[in-house]
C-alpha cells in the first residue's frame, strides 16, 4: 500500500514553493540528465520560456516535447509521470496577425495528449485551467523572476497547492458520489408551497434562467456518474406534481435515484438518504440555499460537505465550476461511473422486488444473477484501482492503491481478479476485487485485498467470489492461504469475514505492530475448504 508517495520534479524554473505539500525532490532547470529510480511519482512542470525571438520560442518548445518523450522511455511503465500543458504567460506580441506562438503551444500540448495514448502513465493536467482563474498581471512576479528564476508569482502558491491536490485526486479516483438537493431557490427561484405551480420561477429570463442552467449542468454532471438525490422541506405530494406538470423543470422524478420530501430534519433526511443508497455520509454533498439549514448539517454530521451557495442566481455558473472542481472531478470515466445513478435507482427497484417473496432463496433464483469474474487486463486496470480508491464498508484491508501500484503488484507476481454482477434489474458492472499476494513459496499465497463495491451486497456473491478466487488457487497448487482483516471507522460489517468462510484466526496476530490495534490475522488450507456453489449464481469465467 502506498501512503506517502516520493514525487520527482523536472523542471525549468524554480518551482519549490508550489509543490512544498508533497515529498518532491527536483531536477537542476532544463536537467533531464538523471531520472532517479526512488521517485513514486514523475512530474514534468516546464513553463513556457522567457524568450524575444518567436523562432527561438518555439524550437525551446519543441525541444521540451522531445525531452520529455525521452523522459518516458526511461520511466518504468508501472511508475506514474504527469505532465502539465503549457500555456502562454508571457509571449509579448509585435505582430497581432502572427499565430506562431500559440500554434506551437497547441502543437505541444497535442503532443502529450499523443504520448499519452502510447504511454499509459502518463495522466496530463491542463495548466490553463489554473491560469485562466488569475488576471495575467498576477501570474507573473518579475521581481522573483530576475532575482531567482521563479516565473510563477510565489503569491499563487497556496492556490496552486490546492488545486494541484483536486488534480491529482481526480486522476487517482478520489471523488465523492452523491448530491442532496434541495428545492426551493436552489433548484428554482420561489418556493413552492407558497407561490403555487406556476408561481416558481424556472424558464428563459432572469433569475429562472439561471436556475435552468444550474439545472442541466446538474443532469449533465449525473451522466459522469453522480448519483442525484432531493432532500427538501416540502409537500411529497405538490413537488411530484410540480415535476409531472412543469415542463420547463430539467431534473424530474426519473433522474433521482432518491428523495426525501418531508418537513423531518434535513440531517435526518440525509442519514436516511445514506442508508438507502448504502453509501457513507462523506460521500455526500448537500447543496441548500439556507445557511441555518447547512450549519446544522456541519454540526451533526461534518462529514458530509456543504458549501455555501451563491446569493446571488447569476453567480451559480460560477458556483457550479468550484462544485466540479472540489468534490467532482475525475480524469477519466469508466462505463461502471456512467452506469452508477441507474444502478443505484436499480437497487431500490430491487428492494421493492424482494417485498413480494415469501424466502430470501426464492428472491435470489427470481433475480437471474450472472457473475463474470476475470483477471487484470488493459480493460478493466482503471476501474480495479479506482474500486480500490473508493471502496471502504465491504474492504477487508482497506489498501489503497493507484494504477501504477496494481501493475507494479502484478508484475511483481501478484494474482487480480475482478468482478461484474447482472441481474434481471441491471448490470452493476466490475463492483468487486481480488488482489493475491505469492511469495517464493510455491504452497502458500495472501489475500492482500478483497473487496465489493457496497451496492451489491446483500445477496452472498461476496463468499462466492471468495471461492472462486481460493478454488483458482487450489487448482494452481497452492495449499495454505493467509489473509488479514485490518478494522476503519466504516469496515466493521466485516469483521467476521473469513472466519465465516472456513479460516482460522491466527491467536498471536492481534495488534502486531504491522497492523492496528484490533487487526486479525487469518490462514486456511485450501484442502478443508468447501467450494460447492449455489446454481442460482451463473458463473462465467474469463482469462485475460
Amino acid at each position: 500500500m502506498v501512503t506517502s508517495k516520493k514525487y520527482y520534479i523536472f523542471r525549468n524554473s524554480t518551482v519549490e514553493r508550489f509543490f512544498a505539500s508533497l515529498d518532491a525532490s527536483y531536477s537542476g532547470y532544463n536537467d533531464i540528465s538523471s531520472i532517479p529510480d526512488d521517485a513514486d511519482v514523475y512530474v514534468w512542470f516546464y513553463l513556457s520560456p522567457i524568450k524575444t525571438n518567436a523562432d527561438v520560442y518555439i524550437r525551446e518548445i519543441e525541444a521540451y516535447a522531445q525531452q520529455l518523450q525521452f523522459v518516458l522511455s526511461q520511466i518504468k511503465p508501472h511508475k506514474a509521470c504527469y505532465a502539465f500543458t503549457l500555456y502562454n504567460m508571457h509571449y509579448i506580441y509585435h505582430e497581432t496577425s502572427n499565430w506562431s506562438i500559440n500554434e506551437a503551444i497547441g502543437n505541444y500540448n497535442r503532443k502529450l495528449y499523443e504520448l499519452s495514448q502510447s504511454y499509459a502513465n502518463l495522466k496530463i493536467i491542463d495548466f490553463a485551467r489554473f491560469c485562466r482563474q488569475y488576471p495575467s498581471s498576477e501570474i507573473i512576479d518579475r521581481k522573483y523572476y530576475y532575482i531567482s528564476q521563479m516565473q510563477l508569482s510565489p503569491k499563487l502558491a497556496g492556490g496552486f497547492e490546492g488545486w494541484l491536490q483536486n488534480e491529482i485526486a481526480a486522476i487517482e479516483g478520489k471523488r465523492k458520489k452523491c448530491l442532496a438537493l434541495d428545492l426551493d431557490n436552489t433548484l428554482w427561484s420561489g418556493i413552492l408551497g407558497e407561490d403555487g405551480l406556476e408561481g416558481i420561477r424556472i424558464g428563459n429570463t432572469y433569475p429562472g434562467s439561471a436556475f435552468l442552467d444550474f439545472q442541466n449542468n446538474l443532469l449533465e454532471l449525473s451522466k459522469s456518474g453522480v448519483i442525484l438525490t432531493v432532500c427538501s422541506k416540502n409537500n411529497e405530494q405538490e413537488v411530484i406534481e410540480a415535476w409531472n406538470k412543469n415542463p420547463f423543470l430539467p431534473i424530474k422524478q426519473e433522474h433521482l435515484s432518491a428523495w426525501r420530501i418531508n418537513w423531518n430534519s434535513k440531517a435526518d433526511n440525509l442519514v436516511e438518504l445514506a442508508q438507502e443508497l448504502n453509501i457513507g455520509l462523506d460521500s455526500m454533498v448537500l447543496i441548500d440555499d439556507n445557511p441555518s439549514e447547512r450549519a446544522l448539517v456541519k454540526q451533526m454530521y461534518p462529514m458530509v460537505e456543504t458549501p455555501d451557495f451563491p446569493e446571488q442566481p447569476y453567480q451559480l455558473p460560477v458556483f457550479f465550476e468550484s462544485l466540479c472542481r472540489d468534490y467532482f472531478q475525475i480524469y477519466k470515466l469508466t462505463s461502471e461511473d456512467k452506469m452508477k445513478p441507474h444502478q443505484y435507482k436499480a437497487n431500490t427497484e430491487r428492494a421493492v422486488f424482494q417485498k413480494s417473496f415469501a424466502t430470501f432463496e426464492d428472491y435470489l433464483k427470481s433475480l437471474e444473477l450472472e457473475l463474470t469474474i476475470q483477471e487484470l487486463n488493459p480493460m478493466n486496470l482503471s476501474r480495479i484501482a479506482q474500486l480500490t480508491q473508493k471502496t471502504n464498508q465491504f474492504n477487508l484491508t482497506t489498501k489503497r492503491y493507484t494504477e501504477e501500484d496494481i501493475t507494479t503488484l502484478a508484475h511483481q507476481g501478484a494474482k487480480v481478479y475482478c468482478m461484474s454482477v447482472k441481474d434481471k434489474f441491471g448490470d452493476n458492472g466490475i463492483t468487486g476485487v481480488a488482489i493475491i499476494t505469492t511469495g517464493k513459496s510455491t504452497e502458500s499465497a495472501t489475500v492482500d485485498s478483497f473487496l465489493l463495491s457496497c451496492r451489491i451486497l446483500g445477496k452472498h456473491i461476496e463468499n462466492v467470489f471468495l471461492k472462486y478466487v481460493l478454488l483458482q488457487l487450489k487448482n494452481e497448487g497452492y495449499s495454505w492461504i493467509t489473509a488479514s482483516f485490518i478494522p476503519t471507522l466504516k469496515n466493521n460489517q466485516v469483521s467476521d469475514f473469513y472466519e465465516l468462510n472456513g479460516f482460522r484466526l491466527d491467536g498471536d496476530a492481534d495488534g502486531t505492530s504491522a497492523y492496528p490495534k484490533g487487526a486479525k490475522n487469518y490462514f486456511c488450507s485450501v484442502h478443508d475448504l468447501d467450494f460447492s456453489i449455489p446454481d442460482i449464481y451463473n458463473i462465467n469465467s474469463l482469462r485475460r
